[in-house]
């Protein structure tokens, strides 16, 4: 374990709190384009929009969002996409990890691991496979923005922290694909040969490589990025 993993919660506590107590005035930084400008069409399939409701977006707190599922039909999509922007992030109103949320919403966490950005891409995303009573799926997501993708929480924080402090600057967005695997033996743990944890992977794996550079053209230039 490196000296960052050891002392990673102290150092995202601490940043919570000043960031908190207000390091400096943070500027609510616009999008360079609205969310719903990310092209409609990913590997050439066409999205259906889905539409946030207003007390579900209260409490998530994005400035800005966009949610599609795409597939045949939306009875059986193939996966689905969200990307929520917050144009600061201050007390009350900061981006809130699905790792938190999935259980609340009745999910478990049957595997977790983090990976290298799909295509190639500076940065590393997040990979979870998730059961709710029989039904399975496999997430990708991160958090894109200023310059960046990362997936940990802990150098989120940090690097939020620390831009806040240089630059007034915390906008960032979280994005997250979601594909629907078929349900496996009961209580069996997923495994690198099952084959329909396989096919998900290639379809998230694509989505994700398309939707980077997507998001990347919607998001506010950041000096040095």
């Amino acid at each position: 374990m490196n000296r960052f993993s050891t002392f990673a919660p102290a150092i995202a506590l601490l940043g919570g709190l000043l960031l908190v107590s207000g390091v400096r005035e943070q500027y609510q930084t616009l999008p360079a384009q609205p969310m719903k400008t990310i092209p409609i069409t990913l590997m050439g399939m066409s999205g259906r929009e889905q539409i946030v409701a207003e007390e579900e977006r209260k409490v998530a707190g994005m400035s800005d969002y966009v949610m599609r599922s795409f597939g045949e039909d939306s009875l059986n999509p193939a996966f689905s996409l969200y990307v929520g922007y917050y144009d600061r992030q201050v007390q009350g109103k900061t981006i809130h990890s699905p790792r938190n949320c999935l259980p609340g919403a009745g999910w478990e966490i049957m595997a977790s691991s983090r990976m290298p950005v799909p295509g190639g891409a500076p940065g590393t995303i997040n990979r979870v496979i998730l059961v709710n009573s029989g039904v399975r799926a496999l997430v990708y997501y991160w958090y894109q923005g200023r310059g960046r993708i990362e997936a940990s929480e802990y150098r989120v924080k940090w690097d939020l922290l620390r831009d806040a402090a240089l630059h007034g600057r915390t906008e960032e967005a979280l994005v997250r694909i979601v594909v629907a695997v078929a349900p496996g033996p009961p209580g069996k743990m997923p495994t690198a040969d099952d084959a329909q944890i396989k096919a998900a992977d290639a379809i998230a794996r694509r989505a994700a490589e398309e939707v980077t550079p997507m998001v990347a053209k919607v998001l506010p230039a950041f000096p040095g990025a």
